[in-house]
């Protein structure tokens, strides 16, 4: 039994890894599919006027994963936490989940407190309670939670659509999709409130040191895969990035441009 049961606990993992690739393929066929129908993938977060609100990039695609009642759900023109979006807020999707990601299916979203980095004391008021996601657009190798005071170099940052003719380093060379453990940052597929901590790297990730890093910010891309982070690329394809990539090479495949 000593010797079986490790060996059945990797294949398990292999296979919960292999599902986790095919998830972000099924993101990438749905990003391809509304290019082709809109001419465009949506921004990383979408602000709602009148409100501190913003839509995620993964809400909008969702017409394209043929989840087009989930996706009549959201309502664009309600903040997040609006009555109108209450339906939405306890929705999970399974493509949106990697399934070695055993953290809880909804999470508390509390409000910031000071300016972000400041390190103030923990707040304790929750703005709202969101539906969690595995799978955030890369926002480039700065900070989006940092993104009032920085433009962010990769495909999903605030409200900028998308052309694949934007992408001058072709689509095939680019990480438009990664995966990030709840333990790191919980994430959400549905929105954002602004205010709330840490709020834009619930939908965007970071490429800067590498994968699964101990010393990285929190928004850094990581798996519960051992040696590992599975991306999509922009041409659609996934693949598995070793947590030995070159840093440089790493930050580089997270812009749009040289």
């Amino acid at each position: 039994m000593g010797l079986i049961l490790p060996a059945v606990q990797a294949a398990r993992e292999t296979a919960r890894r292999m599902d986790c690739l095919q998830n972000l393929r099924q993101i990438g066929i749905a990003l391809h599919n509304c290019h082709d129908t809109q001419g465009r993938i949506p921004a990383g977060w979408s602000s709602v006027s009148g409100t501190s609100s913003a839509i995620g990039w993964a809400a909008r695609i969702l017409p394209y994963l043929e989840q087009n009642q989930l996706r009549q759900l959201v309502d664009e023109r309600a903040g997040i936490d609006s009555p109108n979006n209450a339906a939405a807020r306890t929705a999970t999707l399974e493509t949106y989940m990697c399934a070695s990601d055993v953290e809880d299916d909804h999470f508390q979203l509390f409000k910031e407190i000071g300016d972000h980095e400041s390190h103030e004391p923990n707040s304790t008021e929750v703005i709202v309670e969101l539906p969690a996601a595995s799978y955030l657009g890369v926002f480039g190798s700065s900070d989006p939670d940092a993104e009032l005071s920085v433009q962010g170099e990769g495909a999903f940052v605030r409200d900028r659509d998308l052309t694949f003719s934007r992408v001058l380093r072709g689509t095939s060379h680019v990480l438009f999709v990664g995966e990030r453990t709840a333990r790191k940052l919980p994430a959400t597929w549905l929105g954002i409130d602004l205010e709330g901590e840490d709020a834009a790297g619930r939908v965007a990730g970071q490429a800067l040191l590498g994968p699964n890093r101990d010393d990285a910010d929190e928004c850094e891309f990581d798996s519960r895969h051992p040696g590992g982070v599975n991306f999509l690329w922009g041409d659609g394809h996934g693949t598995w990035l070793v947590d030995e990539v070159d840093p440089l090479l790493y930050r580089t495949l997270a812009c749009l441009q040289e």
